[in-house]
């Protein structure tokens, strides 16, 4: 599987370098890999670029781990009591089908332009997808399982805590894994609510002059967090769920 995953990066870079080299659009709208690169390398040398990666990734951080610490327990409650699930359920469904970019101004007006607002988007993109992950991961828990811990006299909180959480605890980190993806989505969009850091702004900023090798490097910049990030939780979802395997 690995060099399968190889071979389909070596083929779409080997392509790109061709159309590049053969000159079948201008350098100005599909600079060269080698382009792209050392504008990368200029980016971290002369302007800090480095800095710019640590902002975006402290926001994208605070704003999933707010979303799991959130979501976890609500979405385990939504599962088990049916009153949680009746008060909450609609009002989730509503607002996860709301376009991030649409609550843009509304997030300028309450919060302002500060850190807060950019963490607050990159949460509302991320919190209502991850609540109804994990209340469907509960609900898959086995009924045998719930009723057995009755049967031996677990009291509700027991239950949740030493059956239910245990239990579904190797698809949630799955889903984890795949909500963290969707929270860089919506890294542009936060960052560029009056913003002067972070690899959205640098990616913007470049957009207004047409650097397209400084774009690129910026998305290749989020490419190679979220694959070495996605890589890193898989080998952990491996160690720690060895008995799946």
């Amino acid at each position: 599987m690995t060099l399968l995953g190889t071979a389909s990066f070596v083929a779409v870079i080997a392509l790109w370098w061709a159309v590049a080299a053969l000159h079948l659009l201008p350098p100005q709208y599909l600079p060269s890999p080698a382009a792209v690169v050392s504008k990368f390398y200029v980016l971290l040398v002369k302007y800090n670029f480095i800095g710019d990666i640590g902002i975006s990734i402290f926001r994208v951080w605070s704003a999933f781990l707010l979303s799991a610490a959130m979501a976890i327990p609500l979405g385990i409650l939504m599962s088990s009591f049916p009153i949680v699930n009746g008060l909450s359920q609609s009002m989730i469904d509503f607002i996860r089908y709301l376009p991030v970019p649409a609550l843009v101004p509304l997030t300028i007006i309450w919060l302002g332009i500060g850190e807060s607002s950019k963490i607050a988007l990159l949460w509302m993109g991320t919190f209502f997808q991850l609540v109804l992950l994990v209340a469907d991961d509960a609900r898959r828990v086995p009924r045998e399982y719930i009723e057995i811990g009755l049967t031996t006299g677990a009291k509700p909180r027991q239950i949740l805590r030493s059956i239910v959480l245990p239990a579904m605890l190797p698809s949630m980190v799955d889903n984890l894994r795949i909500t963290l993806g969707w929270c860089w989505t919506y890294l542009i969009i936060a960052e560029i609510v009056a913003a002067d850091s972070g690899i959205g702004y640098v990616i913007m900023s470049a957009r207004r002059y047409v650097k397209t090798d400084e774009v690129m490097a910026g998305i290749l910049a989020i490419g190679i967090i979220g694959l070495a990030t996605d890589q890193a939780i898989r080998w952990l979802h491996r160690r720690w769920f060895v008995y799946l395997t």
